[in-house]
């Protein structure tokens, strides 16, 4: 109830338009305006409180599962399921929110779910609630409360005609064609040089996922507008985006993987997080024109809030200490006819594995 009254201040900088009228929050035009957006919103942060919650339920059946004497598959396990269940619910309520609030607004809430993974690992995980987790939780809200309250209002109720005018607009199609060189440089050092720094690999999955927001608000809107009575489902614009939207999720989920394989949690989510949300609202703004009458006290707030949001995000994830193993070397005993100088352990700066003199090498050096 505290969210709404600061909705209506919000909504009131936000447009051109005087004060709305009505005797409250809950009263008048503002409310049937606005319920919209804020059912979105609200979907939008259950969502990402129901995903936080499912991956700790996985992570809870994987370290049970790890106990037993006779360890079993993963997928044999009920509350594994359970938590797989409740990841698919949660990503259906963030495909729903899209149909019902911006872009601009529903993306940089996914900060709410690594909240929320970092305090339930402490009531169900028993892991230690540190300083880092409270410093970046307060600032990940209060980046959180900005940018939902100067979020820009727009109407969503978006149509097949009006998804194929914004499809053919140049700001639009001027945005592709950069997006598209960008992809494809980053595509040819990943793919011809085999670089695969994080940021390379996580600026393809952002730039992939701009193009999957736009689609999946589309199909969302079209949908809900469908469901309305108003039919969108016969138009080859809502095909169009399914096809897109499926596509660029695939890729997204490839590269992702691959830096998650390569790199810590720690590092990928956080630089993914950003990543993602600039990309979803500069798309949103392009594609949608959704800061198109915002003021600009409005989107000063709203950006302030989504850098606030980042370093909380930062916070909470960058301090989490990296486990280490028990054994920091591999200890391999004495190998006959060499000489041992130390332990052996891999380089990965060397080709050279170990630290074992070889006599052949030491005469052709001498030599």
């Amino acid at each position: 109830m505290g969210l709404l009254p600061v909705l209506e201040w919000a909504s009131r900088n936000a447009s051109f338009g005087g004060p709305s009228g009505g005797s409250g929050p809950l009263s008048g035009p503002w409310y049937s305006t606005h319920k919209t957006q804020l059912l979105g919103v609200l979907l939008a942060a259950a969502s990402n409180v129901l995903i936080s919650v499912s991956l700790s339920i996985q992570k809870c059946a994987h370290l049970r599962l790890a106990c037993q004497a006779e360890p079993k598959p993963y997928y044999t396990s009920k509350l594994w399921w359970c938590g797989i269940t409740l990841l698919g619910l949660g990503e259906v309520g963030n495909f729903t929110a899209y149909g019902f609030a911006p872009i601009d607004t529903v993306a940089p809430l996914g900060c709410v779910s690594v909240i929320g993974s970092a305090f339930i690992s402490v009531l169900f995980l028993k892991k230690t609630m540190r300083a880092a987790d409270i410093l970046g939780g307060t600032l990940t809200v209060t980046g959180t409360y900005l940018l939902v309250t100067f979020a820009p209002y727009i109407s969503q109720e978006l149509t097949a005609r009006q998804v194929q005018n914004y499809l053919v607009s140049w700001p639009f199609l001027v945005y592709s064609i950069l997006e598209i060189i960008i992809f494809c440089i980053l595509l040819y050092f990943y793919k011809r040089k085999a670089v695969k720094h994080i940021v390379i690999l996580l600026m393809m999955v952002a730039l992939l996922a701009s193009l999957t927001v736009i689609a999946v608000k589309a199909v969302a809107s079209m949908i809900t507008l469908s469901a309305k009575g108003k039919m969108q489902l016969t138009y080859p614009v809502f095909y169009i985006m399914i096809v897109l939207m499926a596509t660029s999720c695939a890729f997204q989920v490839k590269f992702l993987n691959q830096a998650m394989h390569l790199y810590e949690a720690t590092e990928v989510v956080p630089i993914n997080f950003v990543f993602f949300t600039t990309s979803a609202i500069i798309s949103g703004a392009i594609f949608y024109r959704e800061f198109q009458n915002a003021a600009l006290l409005s989107m000063f707030m709203f950006l302030f809030g989504c850098l606030l949001s980042f370093l909380g995000v930062f916070v909470i994830a960058r301090h989490k200490k990296k486990a280490h193993l028990q054994i920091p070397f591999i200890d391999c005993g004495h190998v006959p006819g060499q000489k041992m100088t130390g332990k052996i352990q891999p380089d990965t700066h060397s080709s050279h594995y170990g630290t074992l003199n070889n006599e052949d090498d030491s005469v052709k050096s001498q030599s």
